[in-house]
């Protein structure tokens, strides 16, 4: 199997964009013979909750074969929001045992150019090094049904004391070509080397099966997790810029300094404040011992940074160092 692709669903929060995203998935997919992909798709909707589910099957009655029926999208549903780590771990399991050459991981809250599946192939077919690609990923004003060229994300890249952050998020895209080097791609859209995250993958001490992505990220922040320990283990990452997918962003970056921290923080909800939070301090705890005496100093930096905004803003957040460092 050449390819594998997967997406998450929850509720209205993917709902509303299905019309949009199944089409432009499959128009993507269509330079592929049907016997070299297989799509999967988690539903982490509340039991109950069938709109996603309606939508799929309709879109396979009237474009696809029935749904579940070996040929059309895989879908699962697990009646709970699992989170991002957790499904896609079931989706990589089952690209794994069809042994799929790449999987594509992409949100539903997208829109993908008709060749931008055709360039990521590519870019790792040419070079075995690369264990990820990255597309251009440009804002899609969803509201106002208008594609922009505002950059959503290059990839991610890593600053000084393990800071990752989406490359030129924010910026107005300037015409360009080619491949670059970075990090990794963002968690909205990326492929990935099928046998590079066998190379990287642990056994979950609790289930026995293989997480390709750490679990103890519910959401946000694994994508970074993955992107650094493919590099840590050798692997390049590639931005491909002719790849091209649009991303109604929901939660993001504005810079890399103190202030655009401090604009972020404010803009974000409780919920996503305290995953972030969390999910860096578990960071900074887990690669903590690889990093050089400048890059600890740095996150010490960072860390205090993090502790007084939320000190004086979010208390309730302080809760968040306690726990994690009491998890060493």
């Amino acid at each position: 199997m050449k390819l594998a692709v997967g997406f998450i669903l929850f509720e209205d929060a993917t709902a509303k964009y299905l019309a949009d995203f199944l089409p432009s998935l499959y128009q993507a997919l269509g330079f592929l013979q049907p016997d070299k992909y297989q799509v999967y798709a988690i539903d982490n909707s509340r039991t109950g909750n069938e709109e996603n589910f309606q939508i799929l099957s309709e879109f396979q009655k009237k474009l696809l074969q029935p749904l579940r029926n070996g040929s059309g999208i895989n879908y699962q549903r697990v009646g709970k929001n699992i989170g991002f780590s957790r499904a896609y771990n079931l989706m990589l399991r089952l690209a794994a045992a069809i042994e799929s050459e790449y999987f594509l991981i992409i949100n539903p809250d997208t829109q993908l150019d008709s060749d931008s599946i055709r360039q990521l192939i590519l870019a790792l077919d040419s070079d075995g090094s690369f264990g990820s690609a990255a597309p251009k990923i440009l804002h899609w004003d969803y509201k106002n049904r208008q594609q922009t060229k505002i950059i959503d994300s290059l990839g991610i890249v890593l600053g000084p004391g393990l800071r990752f952050y989406d490359l030129n998020q924010g910026l107005v895209d300037q015409a360009s070509a080619g491949t670059t080097q970075i990090l990794g791609p963002s968690g909205a859209a990326g492929l990935y080397r099928m046998s590079a995250l066998k190379e990287i993958a642990t056994r979950n001490y609790v289930t026995g099966q293989v997480d390709f992505f750490d679990e103890h990220f519910f959401m946000y922040k694994e994508d970074c997790d993955l992107a650094y320990r493919l590099f840590l283990a050798g692997y390049r990452s590639a931005l491909v810029l002719e790849a091209i997918i649009y991303h109604d962003r929901t939660a993001g970056s504005s810079g890399r300094g103190f202030l655009s921290i401090f604009k972020d923080h404010q803009s974000k909800s409780r919920l996503v404040k305290a995953w972030s939070l969390r999910n860096q301090l578990y960071i900074y705890r887990k690669y903590w011992s690889k990093q050089n005496f400048f890059n600890k100093l740095a996150i010490l930096r960072r860390a205090f940074m993090y502790f007084i905004s939320y000190l004086i803003l979010d208390k309730y957040l302080l809760k968040e160092f306690q726990e994690i460092w009491r998890r060493r």
